[in-house]
């Protein structure tokens, strides 16, 4: 069985409409989607978001789990002007060599691009603050799990593969402020809160058009990703 790891459904949607076989659980290891591809076993598990909710789930994922592998996928922020909404980042320092190495072959027609992956413990919108991640970390795009993952992945010597879209930009950011758009604490989004931020911010609703045409994109592109992964690669 091949894991892949989504902090939300927003993330996996695309995913999840192609499994066969299609069954779904809850446990205390979160919500958990399997089914299969070309005949691969797969087990979709949702993290939620940051690292809190992120570290319960995986490990109590992996106690009851036994993966020959895992992807942990979902979307990431750029740091650096020249990534853009729908590039896909394999996280060289997150990632098995192996599996990397693989990827990037399979993935290589695709707008694909080897990268450093940050993971925050906030969500970070400032293009200040993502700059200064990047100039202080090296890093690429910033995430709010993947390191999580990968030190319970290490843990278990379970081979994984770091494989983010870039969701937001420097140059199409959030549409709305972090703390309105998703609440960490409730691992959802405030929908009063938006509501009254939009009454008072018109203009927002416009750009929260824009920022889920941006979603949609960048999820269309990470699932074809995945797919391509699951039909080719050696695992």
């Amino acid at each position: 069985m091949i894991a892949i790891t989504f902090a939300l459904p927003a993330e996996s949607s695309g995913l999840a409409d192609l499994l066969r076989g299609k069954k779904r659980a809850s446990s205390s290891g979160g919500k958990i989607i399997y089914g299969k591809i070309d005949n691969r076993s797969i087990a979709i598990l949702h993290t939620g978001v940051g690292r809190k909710s992120c570290q319960l789930k995986i490990d109590n994922f992996l106690r009851t789990e036994q993966p020959r592998c895992l992807i942990s996928a979902g979307f990431a922020g750029a740091a650096r002007e020249d990534f853009q909404v729908g590039d896909l980042l394999v996280a060289e320092n997150f990632s098995d060599r192996k599996l990397a190495s693989e990827a990037q072959q399979i993935l290589a027609d695709g707008n694909v691009r080897t990268a450093k992956l940050f993971t925050s413990a906030t969500i970070v919108d400032s293009i200040a603050t993502r700059n200064e991640i990047a100039r202080t970390n090296g890093a690429d795009a910033v995430d709010m799990e993947t390191e999580v993952i990968a030190q319970a992945c290490s843990v278990r010597e379970i081979p994984m593969l770091s494989l983010r879209v870039i969701s937001d930009s420097l140059r199409e950011p959030f549409p709305v402020p972090p703390s309105i758009l998703f609440d960490i604490e409730r691992q959802r989004t405030n929908a009063a809160k938006l509501s009254l931020h939009l009454i008072k911010h018109p203009g927002a609703l416009f750009d929260l058009f824009g920022f889920a045409r941006q979603i949609t994109q960048a999820r269309r592109i990470l699932t074809d990703a995945i797919v391509d992964l699951l039909h080719q690669a050696d695992w």
